[in-house]
């Protein structure tokens, strides 16, 4: 009994690591790391740019503001 549920954990590892492998080299043969990278690059150097900034202060203007004044629990 005990090397029947073996066999079928070693058979269910096996076709994963297969499905796996495969995603893997499609998407190394696609270009999908190389595009994934270059969209990462922009997000990040928009991140940082003054306009960005801009955009995340006017949508939470009580950001950078002083939790401590007012009421005390």
């Amino acid at each position: 009994m005990k090397t029947r549920f073996l066999d079928w954990y070693l058979k269910i590892a096996i076709g994963s690591a297969l499905v796996g492998g495969g995603m893997e080299f499609f998407m190394i043969k696609t270009g999908f790391y190389d595009k994934v990278t270059v969209l990462e690059a922009e997000r990040r150097a928009y991140e940082d740019s003054p306009e960005a900034q801009a955009i995340r202060e006017a949508l939470n203007p009580w950001r950078n503001k002083e939790t401590g004044t007012g009421k005390s629990s």
